[in-house]
């Protein structure tokens, strides 16, 4: 075919096939007599992924060894490798290599532009060690902990709920023998798994005859083990403290001063980038359960009142997989919504927090995850906190099957509020009325002096409880001390019941003239498990193609420019002095840029070298072949063309910049046409 480029007619050959996108497909779980519980369909509701044919028409891998190259490849390229690992290494703890430290640094960064800059949002940054009163406040201290059972002669710990978990799903996926009676048993512990009480899992694990899997030593009874890192501040050892096990308490302890650095406004949104940290009982899965991880957290301030948004008109149109609890409850599969609808009709519990599950998506899908295996997951009864309002998880398929990769919550007030009470300061927003409002409030006046009298040294203590009453209590008491004269009344600090009479408090309501109204605004959070949105990503882009053997397959990560550990290479194409000197030229070029690349002057076959940068995933390579023009090679196409030596810094930074794509590109330059064996010839 002939194409006018530039002025100049170019024969094009017939383009070449375009590399599969990284879309694995994995086989399917065999199917069962029964139908799966809720819980099961939230774990296996879409078919399992399957890595799809290569270019050279290689057949399909199992889930085992397409997670087993992808791994493998990570840790050969320096992605990530074990912490500590001359050392026999440490579970649970992984260092990023030089690409696993810029694919991570290119995601944060446009977290930040996505969320932080688009939002307008405050960013903090708070530290790493808390003091023991922040998270006994926030509940972490008494209630962060999973329940754990030990190897009765090694001493071994391992999670109760996952050994259960695990036995029952290979029981179900590997045991065709099961009678229907014990399908159901299996499934009916797979469902209520979360609500089982540690005699109830130690009694299911004794039933089953679980033992440890290294071992197949018994078992201890589970019992809880609070997953936070516990410290001290300061040599004394009289401060004690924790590694955070979440960014978001250093956001809420400091709402009064973000709400006032914001004008007094709502509503408003703090950001926070940081590491966290959970002392995992039994890390697996690489990556995505780790005991140290980069958490990226939001936390949208609104009042209670006013959930609207003004910009989820921006995001209303978009479709894509949801999950609501009512279909998880009846056995259906994740469908496509559109988030406008699933709002309207209550399925979103309201606009603010279905305006951030329409960002989430897009940010996901921008880094490269693939929108077919990407859905929102509401949560189910038996997982709501008490005071939250509506949760969604945004879940990724992998090859571990469904991982939750964002969780965004109304949170309703729970966490302001619980600052407030064992700090005492008063974390509130207000609303100044255009006119007064006349209003009944309810008055407690208790009388310092009666109290004083009859309670002595414990008259705060019961001053600050009756100060404290809700409004039911309180009219509750004044309806007893006017029948009765005096009432029993539960001081939880003093952890008993005291008398109060008459006369030491007095229980009003009264009508007064308001100019403002005072409230604890909600919080809706999204959260961001960094570790385990890029093992996704590595998933998603990953896939293979034939080398130059029949049975060579050549690895390939898919990257979009945004997120590439390097965004391109500089290869002359031998080793000359001249096509050196234009190599550093145009590498100068590219740094002046601010394009991250790399020049490759081994002398190592072309072929070879494109390999090597496939398999770090990097867009674009310029072969020096000439000192006045020079190739660009598009990694997943292969295609290339030719461009003058002082265009090419330009060039890529316009791909790389999402600008322009490489078809447009490949529209206004000849296009380049090398010999196969070149192409394929493989890294040894």
């Amino acid at each position: 075919m002939l194409l006018l480029r530039r002025g100049v007619f170019v024969l094009l050959s017939s383009p070449s096939p375009r590399a599969p996108l990284a879309k694995p497909l994995l086989p399917q779980r065999p199917p069962r007599t029964l139908a799966p519980t809720a819980r099961q369909l939230v774990a296996m509701s879409a078919p399992a992924p399957t890595p799809a044919p290569s270019a050279g028409g290689a057949g399909t891998m199992s889930r085992d060894a397409f997670r087993a190259a992808v791994t493998n490849t990570l840790e050969r390229r320096l992605f990530f490798v074990p912490s500590f690992k001359i050392y026999g290494g440490v579970a649970g703890l992984y260092d990023y290599g030089p690409p696993g430290c810029a694919v991570k640094a290119n995601v944060l960064a446009f977290w930040r532009q996505h969320f932080v800059l688009e939002e307008g949002m405050l960013e903090v940054d708070c530290p790493c060690v808390t003091p023991e009163v922040v998270l006994k406040a926030s509940g972490h201290v008494d209630k962060f902990t999973d329940l754990m059972v030990k190897d009765e002669k090694t001493g071994n710990c391992y999670r109760a709920d996952h050994l259960l978990k695990d036995f029952c799903k290979d029981k179900l996926e590997k045991d065709h023998t099961l009678s229907p009676e014990m399908v159901q048993e299996y499934n009916r512990v797979l469902a209520i798994l979360d609500d089982l009480s540690a005699e109830q899992l130690g009694a299911k694990i004794k039933e089953y005859g679980i033992v440890a899997p290294d071992t197949k030593n018994p078992l201890s009874d589970p019992y809880p083990f609070n997953l936070m890192f516990q410290t001290s501040i300061g040599p004394s050892g009289l401060s004690p403290g924790y590694m955070r096990p979440e960014t978001a308490q250093g956001i809420f302890v400091n709402f009064k001063d973000l709400y006032y650095y914001n004008g007094n406004k709502l509503p408003f949104a703090a950001a926070q980038i940081g590491q966290a940290f959970r002392n995992e009982i039994s890390p697996r899965q690489g990556l995505l359960r780790v005991r140290e991880f980069t958490l990226a957290e939001i936390e949208h301030f609104v009042d209670p009142e006013d959930k609207s948004h003004p910009k989820f008109g921006d995001v209303s149109d978009l479709e894509f997989l949801m999950f609501p609890r009512e279909d998880q409850m009846a056995g259906r599969s994740a469908t496509r919504l559109k988030l406008g609808n699933a709002v309207s009709e209550g399925t979103v519990n309201n606009e603010t927090l279905g305006y951030f599950i329409g960002r989430v998506y897009l940010f996901l899908t921008q880094l490269g995850i693939d929108k077919d295996r990407l859905r929102f997951r509401q949560h189910l009864p038996n997982e709501m906190a008490h005071y939250a309002a509506d949760c969604w998880d945004a879940e990724i398929e992998c090859s571990y099957g469904w991982i939750e990769c964002v969780g965004i919550a109304d949170r309703s007030a729970y966490d302001l509020r619980a600052h407030s009470d064992k700090s005492g300061e008063k974390l509130e927003a207000h609303e100044k009325f255009a006119e007064p409002r006349e209003v009944e409030k309810l008055v407690i006046t208790p009388s310092k002096k009666e109290l004083g009298l009859a309670f002595k040294g414990n008259q705060k203590m019961v001053l600050e409880s009756l100060e404290a009453m809700t409004e039911t209590e309180a009219l509750d008491m004044k309806a007893v001390l006017e029948s009765k004269g005096e009432v029993e009344f539960k001081v939880c600090t003093l952890g008993k019941d005291v008398t109060i009479k008459k006369n030491m408090v007095s229980i009003n309501i009264e009508k007064k003239k308001e100019h403002q109204r005072k409230f604890t605004p909600s919080v809706i959070e999204p959260s961001f498990g960094i570790g385990r949105i890029i093992y996704c990503l590595f998933e998603h882009c990953f896939y293979q193609r034939a080398g130059k053997t029949e049975d060579e397959q050549l690895n390939v990560f898919r990257f979009p420019p945004l997120v590439a550990p390097i965004k391109c290479t500089v290869f002359p194409l031998v080793k000359l002095e001249k096509f050196e000197v234009v190599a550093k030229k145009i590498s100068k070029a590219l740094t002046a840029a601010g394009i991250s690349h790399i020049i490759d002057m081994t002398g190592n076959t072309i072929g070879k070298r494109y390999a090597r940068t496939d398999e770090i995933g990097v867009p674009l390579a310029i072969t020096v072949d000439n000192t006045i023009s020079v190739t660009v090679r598009d990694r997943d196409s292969k295609d290339q063309i030719r461009v003058e030596v002082d265009e090419v810094a330009s060039v890529v930074k316009e791909v790389t910049d999402g600008q322009s794509t490489w078809a447009d590109i490949m529209w206004r330059y000849p296009a380049h046409t090398t010999s196969a064996a070149d192409e394929e010839d493989a890294e040894p």
